[in-house]
């Protein structure tokens, strides 16, 4: 399915996000709050968006990612756009690098990151649970968790017309402008409904083994973003 759309992903979230899917972004990339030096690990990084954000945030830091940022996504149809994003917003520097693998077997050591991200992936992945652990093996104490996802709002009025749109009127529109026959945006809206809520989401989190777990609705509720710290 990702692969199906992977050449049409950048825009179908721009435009079925109304441009939010960029600040979300943003936002996500605070809340880790990177430093320089640090070692972030991008998990699902699909066509790189957080991935560079956390790479432009290192470099405004002072750090000239002597550490680039690793992307990871099960997708090997998605890294070349990312790679190809990467090195036309950093010319002189390798600011990001990427590997396919799976969230579920991160081929990382243990304590080897500072930072794990995961933008709009974790539902996605077959064992989330599984997926968690491998992320507190691979950071390191003291390490931080940002896990920003679609989640569904609490308000009744915005949850109703965010149904309407999310299983009405995103999947035709989204299917006609990727020319996608793979029924990938069929499935998504159905993904976010049928997983965890952010609550569900936190407390799995802490079986994990995480600590100082943080909830953040963002535009009314519609995505929410997790943090939480490795002890």
């Amino acid at each position: 399915m990702f692969t199906a759309i992977a050449g049409k992903y950048d825009l179908n979230n721009r435009v079925h996000s109304f441009g939010q899917d960029q600040r979300w972004r943003k936002a996500t990339v605070k809340a880790a709050d990177p430093k320089p030096g640090d070692r972030v690990v991008d998990v699902a990084c699909g066509t790189g968006d957080l991935t560079v954000a956390f790479a432009d945030a290192l470099t405004r830091a002072g750090s000239p990612t002597a550490e680039p940022v690793l992307g990871i996504d099960y997708t090997l149809a998605m890294l070349p756009i990312a790679v190809t994003k990467t090195a036309r917003r950093f010319a002189a520097h390798p600011a990001a690098v990427y590997l396919q693998a799976d969230a579920m077997r991160l081929p990382l050591p243990d304590a080897s990151a500072d930072v794990v991200s995961i933008a709009f992936g974790i539902r996605n992945v077959a064992d989330p649970d599984l997926a968690l652990a491998e992320f507190a093996r691979v950071l390191r104490p003291g390490g931080r968790l940002v896990v920003l996802e679609f989640s569904q709002p609490k308000n009744a009025l915005i949850r109703f017309f965010d149904g309407v749109y999310r299983r009405g009127v995103m999947p035709w529109t989204a299917t006609l402008l990727a020319g996608d026959r793979s029924g990938a945006y069929r499935y998504l809206p159905r993904s976010v409904s049928t997983f965890q809520t952010a609550d569900q989401l936190t407390a799995s989190l802490q079986r994990a083994g995480f600590v100082e777990p943080t909830q953040k609705p963002l535009t009314f509720g519609v995505a929410t973003l997790h943090r939480a710290v490795r002890p």
